[in-house]
């Protein structure tokens, strides 16, 4: 590890009093160098909970022995899951075999939608996942999902009077550890792991990636304050998850709130950009790039990642690469759009699909109407514009064409896939939206900061922030102080 900063040796010094400790790092400031640099100093037996199994790994491999580094999922199997191993392994089946062994046996109607057994099926399923996110003790009628075309708030109180039932009979049914119809998932244990309230025997908890922490592992982390020092660790500019349940939990923890503010990815001129995003993200830090790293802000011919912010902007930039001879990686595969396409297809030939997305449509006319003229439909309008300009074959024949990362020319990735992840050189790709009065090139960051959504600002900082060296904006010129220089 490099010289410690004096923000790390400051982070250092806090954890030794024993106060609970937030930790705002920045992309590329070193936060695990620095949760090592703390545990490295005390005798104390610790636990690091991690995101997912690789972190959790790779940290094992830099902690001290005297830290145990585990998932929460893992840390809950060894306490109750290991309960349910028979049922962990048990096959897949279709929810609406699933929902007929609950009770579900026919479709029903609400206003002029018929839900179908099947959908019913996957809502109740989905109940339960979204119940299992949540820190709530029973299941609730706001754990339901919205489906597309039952847009009412009368229409959703009907279906999800429906629905909860259901999901209810789901739930009973996972409590069993040797038997049971509903495939047993892992946050089914961690949830019922929550529910028992758990002491986890440490010393010392350290939580990374916490802006990213669904409310149950939240709960379960802050009910250890009473016995042990607590330390969140993760970038509140980064909480990109929030469609999915979690929500940054940092800003609001009551503890010594200290920042990591010097990057070590990065040079100055990649911090600058990334700092405009955080100002518009009205996020608690800023970062410094390291001088020494050479770093630029222009135009890539042949960049070695292009990000975007939609699978659908993803699949267009795939296209287009993949139609001018590149070998094109796409970060975590083309599945999700190979299933969209499918149902594009089957809609087209006039056949209902049951893609849960689209499952309310009868036909592809209907579908094209709902993108056009009602404003719930707006997100699957790019969908739309792909399927009819290149047609749904073109699609599933360009994601059977896909190249593994390590034989690709170039990776493309949405924002959210990039997270963790850096490259050389990154172009933004072109589906980040641009604010109605902004025009290339104008300061448009800086003088309408309030037609950029939050939301949106969070993305671009973490798409601008996975480049070391070189950074093309892309689909981000508009808001650059002044145009890019047409270099490199």
């Amino acid at each position: 590890m490099h010289t410690p900063t004096d923000e790390q040796i400051h982070a250092a010094d806090t954890f030794r009093s024993g106060q609970h400790l937030a930790l705002q790092a920045g992309a590329g400031t070193g936060k695990t160098s620095t949760l090592c640099l703390l545990a490295a100093d005390t005798s104390r037996r610790g636990r690091y909970l991690a995101f997912n199994k690789d972190i959790a790994r790779d940290a094992a491999a830099r902690f001290p022995s005297t830290v145990q580094c585990r998932t929460a999922h893992a840390t809950a199997f060894a306490a109750l899951g290991h309960r349910y191993a028979n049922r962990l392994n048990s096959p897949r089946q279709p929810a609406w075999r699933t929902g007929q062994a609950l009770g579900i046996r026919h479709a029903v109607r609400i206003g002029d939608q018929e839900i179908s057994q099947r959908t019913l099926s996957h809502n109740a399923l989905r109940t339960v996942t979204r119940f299992c996110h949540s820190a709530d003790g029973a299941l609730a009628r706001h754990h339901v999902p919205r489906l597309r075309g039952l847009d009412l708030p009368a229409d959703h109180r009907q279906f999800a009077d429906l629905v909860l039932p259901f999901a209810a009979k789901a739930w009973a049914d996972l409590q069993h550890p040797d038997r049971g119809v509903v495939r047993f998932e892992h946050d089914h244990y961690l949830k019922m792991w929550a529910l028992t309230e758990p002491r986890i025997e440490a010393d010392f908890l350290l939580l990374d990636e916490a802006q990213d922490t669904n409310p149950v592992l939240e709960q379960v982390f802050n009910t250890q304050r009473e016995h042990a020092q607590l330390v969140m660790v993760g970038d509140s500019a980064q909480a990109i998850y929030g469609w999915r349940g979690a929500q940054d939990v940092m800003t609001g923890f009551d503890a010594e709130q200290l920042t990591l503010t010097r990057s070590f990815r990065f040079g100055p001129q990649i911090a600058e950009e990334a700092n405009r995003w955080l100002a518009l993200a009205d996020a608690p830090i800023r970062l410094k790039g390291t001088t020494s790293i050479p770093t630029e802000v222009g135009d890539v011919d042949h960049p070695a990642a292009v990000l975007c912010r939609t699978n659908i902007g993803a699949m267009t930039e795939v296209m287009r690469l993949l139609g001018q001879g590149h070998r094109v990686a796409l970060t975590r595969g083309g599945q999700q759009l190979a299933a969209l396409a499918l149902a594009a297809r089957d809609l087209k030939e006039g056949h209902r699909t049951h893609h849960p997305e689209l499952v309310l449509f009868p036909s592809w006319g209907d579908l094209q109407d709902y993108t056009t003229y009602d404003p719930a439909g707006r997100d699957l309008q790019p969908f739309v514009d792909l399927v009819d300009t290149h047609g749904p074959d073109a699609i599933l024949t360009a994601v059977s064409e896909l190249t593994d990362e390590t034989h690709a020319d170039i990776t493309v990735s949405t924002a959210h896939k990039a997270k963790g992840r850096e490259w050389p050189t990154v172009k933004i790709g072109n589906d980040f939206p641009q604010p109605k009065d902004a025009d290339t090139g104008a300061n448009t960051a800086n003088q309408a900061p309030e037609q950029v959504t939050d939301a949106d600002a969070r993305l671009a900082y973490v798409a601008v922030t996975r480049a070391r060296h070189r950074l093309d904006l892309g689909g981000l010129t508009w808001s650059a102080p002044t145009q890019q220089t047409a270099s490199g």
